[in-house]
């Protein structure tokens, strides 16, 4: 999947969420293509293999500078201190939201954000020590990137969730790298523009840009499926079901023999295509069943919530449409279009057997898991499913 801006980038649509949609904040990442053989080209890298020259170097360096340039990653950088501070305070919220927690501070910069007492004791333990550490009250959870640490996240320590805990530590991580990443860029754009830089010094830049695109791949990886996870939480799911879906549709996919290519997209939109959850409260979710109006509507909304989300990611152009018409059935009877039969998307039609059959066998609070065979049994007397989808499931479950 090659995409022709790749890049990461926490802020890259800062100045317009700042002001209402703080939880946009979090989602505003450039990513890319998340697969890292995709991330730098073959060509560049047969580039990269070869005998060094100065010249051949400094081409390296502004390709791969290309890839990350200013405007498709962090550039907190280069912003005055009080929209600075507005950002920070912004992805706060954001995370204070998603986790359901009742403060996050951020600690970075020599800047403080978040409101309530300063854990300055409690940042510098997690700074020192480079893990997560916790007292009676916060947890701190240090950003760090490579053999820096440049602060940290504190949340409530009380009746925190793990898979809150590791999707925060997951932003953590990607924040730092993109912090980190930018910085190297900056520092390779002035030895690029330097007559006198020496070869040595060009190579040791361009190992550190190749290693950090490599760490963003990978923290990119973990912040999407901690994220699924999380809104799984969220849904009160017994069992990883986002996860769930998206290991059974890739199943799906191999049965039908379809390319790799479009099997990582349909992975990945069912992984995500539960996303709208992240930003509802979990108490909606403990009710039993027993939902008033205005939560209905709320649940009814996230779905819209989840798309523009997602739409902030550079690579999910290619993923969004399964999702958004994974909610479409075969006969017509499904939204947001009514869309029937052969008209929706295959990717949609896969997703949606899928995610209804981890749903069905899946344990809520509100009723026990199905058994596959009668979970099958249902599907086959329903007329939502593509019938050929359905075939390969039965085959893979």
């Amino acid at each position: 999947m090659e995409k022709e801006n790749l890049g990461a980038s926490l802020f890259s649509q800062s100045e317009n969420l700042i002001s209402d949609e703080s939880i946009e904040e979090i989602f505003a990442l450039n990513l890319g293509d998340f697969l890292s053989e995709h991330l730098i080209s073959e060509d560049l890298a047969q580039k990269i293999g070869q005998r060094d020259n100065l010249t051949g170097v400094k081409n390296q360096l502004k390709e791969l500078v290309l890839i990350y340039s200013l405007n498709n990653t962090l550039c907190v950088l280069n912003i005055d201190k009080k929209s600075e501070k507005a950002i920070y305070s912004s992805i706060a919220d954001s995370i204070k939201q998603m986790i359901d927690v009742d403060f996050c501070q951020i600690y970075i910069g020599g800047f403080f954000t978040g409101g309530g007492k300063e854990n300055t004791t409690l940042v510098k333990e997690a700074e020192f020590q480079r893990k997560t550490v916790r007292n009676a009250e916060a947890i701190a959870v240090p950003m760090t990137s490579g053999v820096k640490t440049m602060g940290a996240i504190v949340i409530p320590q009380k009746n925190l969730q793990k898979e809150y805990l590791t999707l925060v530590e997951s932003i953590a991580s990607l924040f730092a790298t993109s912090i980190a990443l930018q910085t190297t860029i900056d520092e390779a754009n002035k030895l690029i523009d330097d007559k006198g830089a020496l070869v040595g010094d060009l190579q040791h830049i361009r190992a550190e840009l190749t290693a950090l695109i490599g760490d963003l791949c990978n923290y990119q990886q973990s912040f999407t499926t901690h994220l699924a996870l999380a809104a799984d939480t969220k849904g009160q799911y017994k069992v990883a079901h986002s996860q769930n879906t998206a290991e059974l549709a890739r199943k799906i996919c191999q049965e039908l023999g379809l390319n790799e290519k479009t099997t990582d997209l349909i992975y990945y939109a069912g992984m995500l295509q539960n996303i709208g959850k992240i930003a509802l409260p979990e108490k909606i979710f403990a009710t039993n069943g027993q939902l008033t109006d205005g939560e209905l509507k709320q649940i009814r909304e996230s779905s819209n919530t989840g798309i523009n989300l997602l739409m902030n990611i550079n690579f999910m152009s290619e993923v969004v449409p399964y999702i958004v018409y994974s909610t479409e059935r075969y006969d017509g009877s499904g939204k947001p279009e009514g869309l029937k039969g052969e008209s929706i998307p295959f990717g949609s039609r896969i997703i949606a057997a899928a995610d209804a059959f981890s749903a069905m066998t899946s344990d809520r609070p509100h009723r026990k898991a199905l058994e596959v065979k009668q979970a099958l049994e249902i599907m086959r007397g329903e007329t939502k499913w593509d019938p050929v989808v359905l075939d390969a499931l039965a085959k893979v479950v």
